[in-house]
């Protein structure tokens, strides 16, 4: 199946001198494939670097100008990819901007901390940033047929760019198994005091089961036997290497609204699936299950779409302390737009009383089987 990376096209644009262009996202995701493909039509000459050789960070580790000078000199372009792998990346980047005129930076990350190096922030203003995300359905050339036949299949398995080169299940099920296993637990390791990486993974296992449902730091603490705040950290800290993503409540201070509360979605059902090793078709899943698979994959799908298409909004969810809520808001210069979820078509809900008193000039729409398309598109 062709696949057609919106960011490959983004990437030649924004990449520009005394900048450093950033190229964030998971592992495996297709960031070394879409700069090979980049680089094979640069004009320019580039010094390509990979940042988990040992020998990229001898080269790299005297911090000066002079050696920065000498490595570059002949080149107008720098890509290092995998670049949060190098110790104080951040700092070593910003002198390479500051001091050396004309050259263009190109870093690839599957990992946030260390690259925009959180603490002091040193690339602020000096940087441009593009996220890639697993495959989104606008990049695909399918038919409608084969969209409706693959919906289940990307329910389950995910949008990793690999999974389109397996025809068996089994196969699918090793490869979402491994990424897990081996390059989800590689990037957990360098995050920010992580001493266990058994916790991180029961952690998930602990939200994977609680898509679409506000999140208890408390309960989640004792149940893995940690501190709320160190549940809290552990959290935002899996957001950095772009597993999760969180959505806060929605609220205009109304006397019933929760307001401090968050959910939690993965980057991608399949990772979701290969965390709690549960691939078992629609039809054998219950209903809470399959809402909460679909809830999770329209929820991406929207974020890669105002991503890619630049369609900046903020996202919430609302409910209310009498169990009346909404999945997802939406809101773009002060205009609301809300968004519920449900797979099937055969019964929709109405827009809740409250939200409708409170909001009434925001829209609303109930995303179904049907019309997922217009949503995600």
């Amino acid at each position: 199946m062709e696949i057609n990376r919106i960011q490959a096209k983004e990437l030649a644009k924004i990449l520009v001198p005394q900048k450093v262009t950033l190229l964030l996202g998971a592992r495996r995701v297709g960031k070394s494939i879409l700069i090979e493909k980049f680089l094979n039509k640069y004009k320019g000459a580039f010094l390509l670097l990979n940042g988990e050789d040992e020998d990229t960070h001898e080269l790299l580790a005297k911090r000066t100008t002079a050696n920065y000078k000498r490595l570059l000199n002949g080149y107008d372009l720098l890509v290092i990819d995998e670049a949060q792998a190098i110790p104080d990346i951040g700092k070593k980047l910003k002198l390479m901007v500051d001091t050396i005129k004309g050259i263009k930076i190109l870093v690839t990350g599957s990992s946030a901390f260390d690259l925009l190096n959180v603490s002091g922030e040193p690339l602020t203003g000096r940087s441009n940033t593009l996220n890639l995300y697993p495959i989104w359905q606008g990049e695909l050339k399918e038919n409608s047929l084969q969209t409706k036949q693959n919906l289940e299949d990307r329910l389950i398995y995910g949008s990793y760019p690999e999974i389109w080169h397996y025809t068996k299940l089994e196969d699918k099920k090793k490869y979402l198994l491994e990424l897990v296993n081996a390059y989800l637990l590689k990037d957990i390791l360098i995050l920010d005091g992580i001493r266990s990486p058994s916790v991180i993974f029961n952690l998930l296992k602990l939200i994977a089961y609680q898509i679409g449902k506000e999140v208890s730091y408390n309960e989640l603490g004792t149940a893995l036997g940690i501190s709320k705040n160190t549940v809290e950290k552990y959290l935002n800290l899996l957001t950095q290497v772009f597993v999760l993503i969180k959505v806060p409540a929605y609220s205009n201070n109304l006397r019933k609204e929760i307001s401090k509360s968050q959910r939690w979605y993965f980057v991608d059902n399949g990772i979701r699936n290969a965390i709690i090793q549960d691939f078992t078709p629609l039809a054998l899943r219950n209903g809470t299950d399959i809402g909460m698979l679909w809830e999770n994959y329209l929820f991406l799908e929207r974020i890669k779409r105002n991503d890619y298409l630049k369609d900046i909004k903020s996202y919430h969810f609302w409910r209310t302390y009498d169990q009346q809520e909404i999945d997802l808001i939406e809101i773009k210069n002060k205009v609301m737009s809300a968004f519920e979820f449900k797979y099937s078509s055969s019964k929709l809900p109405k827009k809740p009383i409250a939200f409708d008193k409170a909001y009434p000039k925001a829209t609303y729409r109930v995303i179904n089987e049907k019309n997922y398309l217009d949503f995600v598109i």
